[in-house]
């Protein structure tokens, strides 16, 4: 915990890089692997693994977790954490591989207010491939834009709620959308209720030449199962009686969620993380 500004900030940051539970072809829970998770006052915490292998279903050369949290004065004065999760030569059941997958996330939070600035940049894939062909991808790393004024929070924030609402059009408008999808989708919202979970992605749209169909930053593969990227969930809680601003803003980055419907069954996510300090009074 920091003293500052007669307040005090709680961190909270974790992230792993691989987790899940698989029933066919093989059956077996998978802990989370290199799972990391910062103390409330702040500090530092790592880890690398190298050469994973769950039989042949699932391997990795190597991968790295970070979180950090430390006080910040720029661009303005507050607490900044950080969280990171790299997978290096992913191998998902021969169908999804990566030569190299990186979730980050920076969240900053203010002496002043509670709504905290957010950062994605260093989050990216590279060479991503799904049954061979290469995945073209269009990110959003700036979907949460400036910090909203007057700490107005972000899913009442007319940028942030317009960019969510272009991806839901922009699925919807895929038609025949899988029944797996159809209910998170089918309707398009206008705003978001106080207190909502706000499911987004950093990935506007999926391209490529690879099996089946996309539905913006979703993929449905024939006989395999639906692959989600960079999926975001915005979660605002805690709300201050007086304002009703929400004291505690928590984020959470998958950047490879799986749900096997055929191949295999389960479900599997890679370099996942979260971030949600909070601060007092």
């Amino acid at each position: 915990m920091t003293d500052s500004f007669d307040r005090r900030h709680y961190y909270h940051a974790e992230a792993h890089v691989l987790s899940g539970e698989l029933r066919t072809p093989l059956n077996r829970d998978i802990k989370p692997q290199s799972f990391v998770k910062l103390s409330d006052g702040g500090g530092y915490e790592s880890k690398l693994e190298r050469d994973f292998h769950l039989e042949a279903a699932i391997s990795f050369e190597s991968a790295h977790t970070q979180v950090a949290g430390y006080p910040a004065s720029w661009p303005c004065d507050g607490w900044a954490t950080l969280t990171t999760a790299e997978i290096v030569g992913l191998n998902f059941l021969d169908v999804i591989k990566a030569d190299r997958v990186v979730g980050q996330m920076r969240t900053i939070y203010p002496a002043v207010g509670y709504v905290p600035i957010v950062s994605f940049v260093g989050t990216h894939f590279d060479n991503l491939r799904i049954g061979g062909h290469p995945v073209k991808l269009d990110l959003d790393l700036g979907l949460f834009g400036d910090k909203p004024v007057d700490d107005l929070f972000y899913t009442q924030e007319p940028l942030f709620v317009r960019r969510v609402i272009k991806q839901y059009e922009r699925i919807a408008a895929c038609g025949n959308l899988p029944v797996e999808l159809d209910g998170r989708y089918n309707q398009i919202p206008s705003s978001f209720v106080d207190g909502e979970t706000v499911e987004c992605s950093l990935v506007n749209q999926a391209e490529g030449s690879y099996p089946g169909r996309t539905f913006g930053h979703i993929i449905h593969i024939p006989h395999f199962g639906i692959v989600t990227l960079a999926k975001l969930r915005v979660m605002e809680r805690d709300f201050e009686p007086e304002t009703e601003i929400p004291r505690n803003t928590q984020i959470s980055l998958t950047m490879i969620d799986v749900e096997l419907n055929c191949t295999g069954d389960g479900r599997v996510r890679h370099c996942e993380m979260i971030a949600g300090g909070h601060t007092k009074p």
